[in-house]
């Protein structure tokens, strides 16, 4: 219970920092998928060792600054030159010459990345886009619009500067015609940058850049939740001309939007725009693009389609108060032989209006007494001497406020009654007993095919419920591979400063190495930190055998008893040097006078750390003396 509390109170915790991040900077991320969401603030908690979300909100208030930290650890910008090169291939060879193939020659072409990061994504349309028309009709014709809600990705994308190791995986051919090496560095072709035009675009809150013939959206719907991502395809499928493309990323489908898109190729996740929807589809779209004026015809339009539909269950159609025709469901199309381009025609126009019967004046007639009128076993003649019995209901339709909005006029097949009712008077009670039996055999019929639509549906929730999780984990992939760049980077620093310490030790040991003196360094504890060579040459003792010990423990020729107090004043600080002149032996048992100089070690910082003792050996030819 404890668990399940203190859980409930860090879900609420967080929405309350989502709420605060979107009132002080405006920046709205409650459609983003909460799992990934709270995975990379937790990021920023961690770093400054938050124990909450509501003590980070604290911290956001207290430090402004931290928002750019944050907004760059919610925004993973994992992107790359024509990355998954396959997909690039098949919209450098299908697509962009159909694209091309629909314009005249001096036709603009209009392209959206949206989500761009730090703009190699629109600098690769714009390469495969001029390879395909050459860069000068390219340059005149073409326009990238380039968005993104990262400003400071947004500020790198517009110097069309990149690092070399951004451009290694690029074709040489690509690289050497588009790129210029400008300091060590690789800068886009500045004509065809003019192509380009980057701008901050939110997804969700902004109005859709329009008149598009291709939109690349790759691996960012991925980050949103379901609801998010049907307003956002909305919006793309408004955006977009009849003829236009949407290229996503590899982890992202169009599950719920079937009837905006059709898939031109599903393994690379093209998809061509469905242009001619159904007027309830192109309402939908209209009102999930923020339209005000289109939700108010949506709701005039399903509330005159609801009205007729549920009327009865049953072949439908539904008459304007105008007169003209709208909306025939499928079981009136089929029963009378209508179609869609019917719909928006005048009723009187069309034969159903005079036969089987006069349905003009019975439609006169509802409104009229603004009541329903039904028709009973109305006779339909065929041209093969067969009829056919028919039940026709007439229903106006009116809104809350009473005014009239159309009339639904339904048709039931009464054949078979009428033609069972004949066989009742003739066969009785075995005619009973086969109605019995057929509706048994109906109602096992409706039973079945409930349970099949139920596990259509469970079927349906689990595809949607893989597709969620594959989106999650190409998330967690772009995180972590975002997490090795930056892992790469700190790599290449520390080797930096490791070669940097690697040349500093080389330089000491060579300054070392070359004094002609004997040098011991003793730390506080007067234990020996270093012995160069030249005092390895004169007491006979190797490095590897003195480091670490007591000087005054040393077994050799110096009497190191006799400068034990020089010592301890240069390490207590009260002397910065001593020298002294010792009778010593050297290695080779030679008597000789050796001279000491002691003076503190100090530290980078300051402060003392030890003491250097510079031990002179004796010089060429000199004797020895007692």
């Amino acid at each position: 219970m404890a668990d399940s509390q203190a859980g409930g109170n860090q879900a609420a915790q967080f929405e309350a920092l989502l709420e605060f991040i979107r009132q002080s900077r405006g920046f709205d991320l409650t459609g983003y998928k909460r799992a990934s969401l709270m995975r990379r603030v937790s990021k920023r908690l961690t770093v400054l060792k938050a124990r909450s979300y509501a003590a980070y909100q604290d911290y956001l208030e207290v430090h402004p600054e931290e928002f750019g930290l944050l907004f760059n650890t919610i925004l993973v910008n994992v992107t790359a030159f024509f990355r998954d090169p396959v997909p690039w291939e098949y919209l450098g060879r299908e697509i962009i010459p159909a694209i091309l193939a629909g314009k005249k020659p001096e036709e603009p072409v209009r392209v959206w990345s949206a989500g761009c990061a730090s703009g190699e994504e629109p600098y690769s349309l714009a390469m495969l886009l001029s390879e395909a028309m050459g860069k000068e009709d390219c340059v005149q014709r073409v326009k990238v619009y380039a968005t993104d809600v990262d400003e400071e990705a947004l500020v790198q994308a517009r110097t069309g500067t990149y690092a070399p190791q951004t451009v290694q995986d690029l074709p040489l051919a690509l690289k050497e015609k588009y790129f210029q090496d400008v300091g060590g560095h690789y800068s886009f072709d500045k004509d065809l940058r003019r192509v380009v035009i980057f701008g901050r675009h939110d997804l969700m809150h902004d109005a859709p850049i329009s008149h598009l013939d291709l939109l690349v959206c790759r691996n960012t719907l991925m980050y949103f939740n379901a609801e998010s991502q049907r307003r956002i395809v909305a919006r793309f499928h408004f955006a977009l001309n009849d003829d236009g493309y949407l290229f996503l990323g590899n982890a992202e489908t169009l599950l719920t939007t079937t009837y905006l898109f059709t898939p031109m190729s599903p393994k690379y996740r093209f998809f061509a725009k469905v242009a001619r929807a159904a007027p309830r589809d192109r309402l939908l779209v209209m009102a999930q693009t923020g339209d005000t004026e289109a939700d108010a015809t949506l709701t005039r339009g399903w509330r005159l389609r609801e009205s007729a539909f549920e009327a009865l269950p049953m072949p439908q159609i539904v008459v304007e108060v105008s007169g003209n025709v709208a909306l025939i469901n499928q079981e009136a199309s089929a029963l009378f032989s209508l179609s869609p381009r019917h719909i928006g025609r005048p009723f009187h126009d069309l034969e159903i209006s005079y036969r089987p019967m006069e349905l003009r004046s019975a439609i006169e007639q509802a409104f009229s007494e603004r009541r329903p009128l039904s028709f009973s076993g109305v006779q339909r003649a065929f041209p093969d001497g067969s009829v056919q019995y028919l039940d026709i209901q007439v229903v106006p339709l009116f809104d809350n406020a009473g005014a009239a909005l159309g009339v639904s006029i339904s048709f039931a097949d009464v054949t078979s009654t009428r033609q069972l009712e004949h066989d009742l008077e003739r066969i009785g009670r075995e005619l009973e007993t086969s109605s019995e039996e057929l509706q048994s055999a109906n109602e096992e019929l409706e039973t079945t095919n409930e349970e099949l639509q139920s596990t259509n549906e469970e079927l349906e929730t689990t595809n949607e419920e893989l597709q969620s999780a594959n989106e999650e984990l190409e998330t967690m992939n772009e995180e972590l591979q975002s997490t090795n760049e930056e892992l790469e980077t700190a790599n290449v620093e520390l080797r930096e400063r490791t070669e940097e310490l690697d040349e500093a030790n080389s330089f000491l040991l060579s300054v070392l190495s070359s004094l002609r003196t004997g040098l011991a360094v003793l730390d506080h504890g007067m234990r020996l930190l270093h012995w160069n060579a030249v005092a390895e040459d004169m007491w006979g003792l190797r490095q590897d055998e003195v480091r670490g010990k007591h000087f005054l423990a040393l077994e050799m020729g110096l009497p190191v008893q006799e400068i034990k107090d020089s010592i301890n004043l240069v390490l207590s600080g009260r002397s910065r040097q001593e020298a002294a002149v010792l009778n010593a032996v050297n290695r080779r048992g030679k008597p000789f006078q050796c001279y000491l100089f002691v003076t503190p070690l100090t530290g980078k910082k300051g402060g003392d750390h030890g003491a250097v003792l510079l031990m002179e050996p004796p010089h060429e030819g000199q004797d020895a003396k007692a």
